[in-house]
């Protein structure tokens, strides 16, 4: 009986699979539905600048509840909060690295003491250094991967347990195409990315049985952000910097359709693509002639 089983189950499981790319397919072509945002409390790390920033808007004029941003330097924070404030959204800021274990969970505690339980986390946080491994030192390396890497456990440790009790959130990570085609000059980062990007895939599968719970990764190319500045590709005509208000608005976009992973541009596929298709001789053709073994050469972001 239990062959019988079996057998009828490795049959199905091609029609499986190919009900689910038709359904795939019938969800690209459509229009989507898109969740309201009016009853979430957003939390985003790193939102005092950049894309974080972005984000804080975009999330408030999609109609977020609240909006709480999480930072290491609290000029930006306050700036940010004003800014959203104005807009008629509750606002609110917390300084906080969370690539300290005790700082999240101290800070966390107070948040939900203070504005409520949060139903939308946005891990944004990160930092690069631009820098070769051996002209790395030590602790820029551990800082990157606590911030970017390990931050993500903490973070989510620490809200997605409510987010399972209520049966509503949503865990999203601003991550980088870097996670899945790394380039010399910023090895801590793409490490730290590699590492974020397995968690969240992981993250992603292990919620599937979890109604009203579910998962966003970004992978954006370089974004035209102070914290790569200097950054220069071979042909900028071909490969042009992401404009930092787009990826907030993609974003925000792919939180309400449930959209799982989204790369941008989406033409970067390919480059995943031939990654797993072409021999590695032609893959370092294709680094060089996009200039990706230089391109962090002039680098002078901040960390």
């Amino acid at each position: 009986m239990m062959d019988v089983r079996l057998w009828g189950c490795a049959l199905l499981f091609p029609l499986q699979i190919l009900l689910c790319v038709l359904r795939a397919a019938v969800r690209f072509l459509l229009p989507r539905r898109r969740k309201d945002l009016d009853t979430d409390v957003v939390l985003i790390t790193g939102g005092g600048r950049g894309i974080g920033r972005h984000l804080a808007k975009e999330f408030a004029k999609q109609g977020a509840r609240k909006v709480i941003l999480w930072g290491r330097t609290e000029k930006c924070l306050r700036e940010t909060c004003e800014e959203i404030s104005m807009t008629g959204t509750e606002c609110h800021y917390f300084v906080c690295d969370v690539g300290n274990r005790e700082e999240v969970y101290q800070q966390a505690k107070v948040v939900r003491e203070k504005v409520g339980d949060v139903t939308i986390l946005v891990n944004n946080a990160a930092v690069v250094h631009g820098k070769s491994l051996m002209n790395s030192d030590d602790d820029a390396l551990l800082k990157t991967q606590h911030i970017n890497a390990l931050g993500q456990f903490w973070t989510t440790k620490a809200f997605l347990p409510r987010m399972l009790e209520l049966c509503h959130g949503h865990v999203v990570c601003i991550n980088s195409i870097l996670s899945l085609s790394s380039i010399p000059g910023a090895i801590d980062y793409c490490t730290s990315k590699a590492s974020a990007y397995a968690f969240m895939e992981s993250l992603t599968l292990g919620l599937l049985d979890c109604p009203g719970v579910d998962c966003t990764t970004i992978l954006p190319f370089h974004t035209d952000t102070e914290m790569f500045q200097g950054m220069r590709v071979r042909f900028p005509q071909l490969f042009p910097p992401l404009n930092p208000e787009m990826v907030a608005q993609r974003t925000v976009d792919a939180v309400r359709t449930n959209t799982a992973f989204v790369v941008l541009p989406w033409t970067m596929q390919f480059l995943v693509a031939l990654k797993r298709l072409m021999p590695q001789c032609a893959l370092e053709e294709i680094h060089k002639f996009a200039g990706s073994y230089t391109c962090m050469n002039t680098f002078k972001g901040r960390t």
